[in-house]
């Protein structure tokens, strides 16, 4: 649980850490457009090599980034499993089985090249896009100042009635407290073992039951905490976005804007790479 990125902060001095907000918000769109344009191995490879550039300019320490992948190694390994058996193609690699499936019927399994270059294009493509969201948004930027970033990036929203600030407030809000509930569920179950709880042993339903215990006081937590933080943002006067001044004003400088055209440079040459053929191209 402790390996859960999303809201965490990571204080460092880099150019990443300098850079404005709401840059590093359009620079993580660009980057998760960038990433679903590639289609073949010269693409990923650039993604990859521009993925870990990242991690080292903002000299954030790579074992947590990598530790950090952690929770989704089943997704990964789900997804690679689905690529290799369901995709079909022209190189077949293994012979036919045929699985008898118990309403009668076989299942043919083949697998072709072109499952295994998809597998490993997949799990790139979410390695990618875990390491660049969260270098952007969350190790590097701070609650506070995601939550400055978006309100002004759809403050043309207003026009329209919709509350942009308010959501802002509420997105910045739940990403910040992801990592305190889930210390907080931590210590519920291991309070909960330390009093005879099993977790692990049983099958599914077993297991699912024997999470209500941890449930039903982890909503209370959150509950309690919700309302301890608006009891003090009403103790601090906070009556929204109307009329609020803020101590630090967002200043988009030359870098920020450079670093963002080169970003767009970026996402265009990836788009006419793909369409070279080189190696293998995901249909």
């Amino acid at each position: 649980m402790k390996s859960v990125v999303f809201g965490q902060y990571y204080p460092a001095d880099s150019f990443i850490h300098r850079m404005d907000p709401r840059a590093k918000v359009i620079l993580s769109v660009l980057f998760i457009v960038c990433t679903f344009l590639c289609r073949n191995a010269v693409s990923f490879f650039l993604m990859t090599a521009a993925a870990l550039c990242l991690v080292l300019l903002s000299r954030i320490p790579v074992h947590l980034v990598l530790r950090s992948i952690r929770p989704l190694i089943l997704i990964l390994i789900f997804t690679s499993l689905i690529n290799v058996f369901m995709t079909k193609g022209e190189m077949l690699l293994t012979p036919s089985w045929n699985i008898p499936l118990p309403w009668g019927k076989t299942w043919s399994i083949r697998i072709y090249a072109e499952g295994l270059w998809n597998a490993a294009f997949m799990i790139l493509r979410i390695f990618i896009l875990l390491i660049g969201t969260s270098i952007f948004l969350s190790f590097t930027t701070t609650p506070i100042a995601m939550t400055d970033a978006l309100e002004q990036l759809f403050s043309p929203l207003k026009k329209i009635k919709i509350p942009v600030h308010d959501i802002a407030m509420m997105t910045t809000i739940a990403l910040r407290f992801i990592p305190t509930l889930l210390e907080e569920t931590e210590k519920i179950m291991n309070a909960q073992k330390a009093r005879g709880a099993d977790f692990i042993s049983g099958g599914l339903i077993k297991r699912a039951k024997a999470l209500l215990p941890v449930l039903i006081p982890l909503l209370i937590s959150a509950f309690n905490r919700a309302y301890e933080l608006a009891t003090a943002m009403e103790c601090r006067c906070y009556n929204g976005g109307e009329g609020r001044t803020r101590l630090k004003v967002l200043q988009l400088r030359f870098s920020d804007v450079l670093a963002i055209l080169f970003l767009i440079a970026f996402v265009v040459g990836i788009f006419f790479l793909n369409r070279l053929g080189l190696i293998y191209t995901m249909k």
